[in-house]
């Protein structure tokens, strides 16, 4: 009987220990988290929270507490909004017309440059350099690269790209193509130099296909850095802003707005920033969605 009950002790006493050991763990994971949860409570957390109560308010910007509640009015009005509905469209159009090529083209160049060529730091050095210019240097060089004298009028014809309805936003795409390869480039060549070559060794062996290999053995394992070039490339074509401000304007006629040139548009020009407090939100349902999606079905898990 003693020495159950000592044995009962130490396990009590090792229990509480254990108990206090995890106590330690998580207090030491919050104090290093603190400054962090405190930047993202200020920056991101802060200004969601105010811009959900600005889209209740017909907002007042020079004095807020004037502001009148007007409740769900400003989401009821964007629904009926025909300019709204327009940028919503240019927006998936642009989506539709950048996504696919900039997740395949960097894919491509990926396992392109993996390969054992010569060259492989210069072309490295290439296909990453677009990346480190500012939208405003990227807007202002394919401004004049579709100008009516520039190089695609030139050779491909079509006048000013820029002006056109039907070209403008293919314009667009192209020029944030050209800019967004090369991030998901990266990303993607570090996870294909992830992969073990021994899985390819023992494939080739077996008499796999390079179509085989590429279905059973690359997608597969670079499937989480997939995800997330994809959900990124996704998210960072619906807030695209910085180039249709700068080479188009929205125009012509209002066929380049999007959703974020749409949004700055009421706030800045209109001064109607409650209503844009509502666009911004429905833009932030949007991403939600569209990010949950794409996870989804390409994570391979529907438990």
């Amino acid at each position: 009987m003693a020495q159950a009950n000592q044995q009962t002790e130490t396990s009590d006493s090792g229990g509480i220990d254990l108990s206090k050991s995890s106590t330690r763990e998580l207090l030491a994971g919050v104090t290093f988290s603190l400054p962090y949860l405190v930047i993202a409570g200020l920056f991101l957390f802060g200004p969601l929270l105010l811009a959900l109560y600005m889209s209740l308010h017909d907002w007042n910007a020079l004095e807020p507490g004037q502001s009148e509640f007007i409740g769900f009015e400003n989401y009821q009005i964007l629904l009926s909004d025909p300019e709204f509905w327009n940028a919503l469209w240019n927006t998936v159009y642009f989506v539709v017309l950048t996504v696919p090529p900039i997740v395949i083209g960097s894919l491509l160049l990926a396992l392109g440059v993996n390969r054992d060529v010569k060259g492989q730091w210069f072309l490295r050095t290439v296909f990453f350099s677009p990346y480190v210019l500012t939208v405003a240097v990227v807007g202002l060089l394919w401004a004049d690269i579709f100008n009516a004298s520039g190089l695609i009028p030139y050779y491909v014809g079509g006048g000013n790209w820029l002006n056109s309805h039907s070209l403008a936003m293919p314009a667009l795409a192209i020029a944030t193509i050209w800019w967004q390869l090369a991030f998901n480039f990266i990303i993607l060549l570090a996870a294909r130099q992830n992969v073990s070559d021994r899985l390819y060794e023992a494939a080739k062996l077996d008499g796999a296909s390079t179509w085989r290999m590429m279905r059973d053995i690359t997608i597969p394992q670079m499937q989480n850095p997939l995800i997330f070039v994809v959900i990124v490339t996704f998210v960072g074509s619906f807030q695209v802003f910085g180039q249709p401000f700068i080479m188009t304007d929205g125009g012509p006629s209002f066929s380049t707005t999007t959703i974020v040139l749409y949004l700055y548009d009421t706030a800045f020009t209109g001064r109607d920033f409650g209503y844009a407090a509502a666009v911004g939100y429905v833009l932030f349902m949007i991403l939600i969605a569209v990010s949950a999606t794409s996870y989804y079905f390409l994570s391979g898990d529907r438990e």
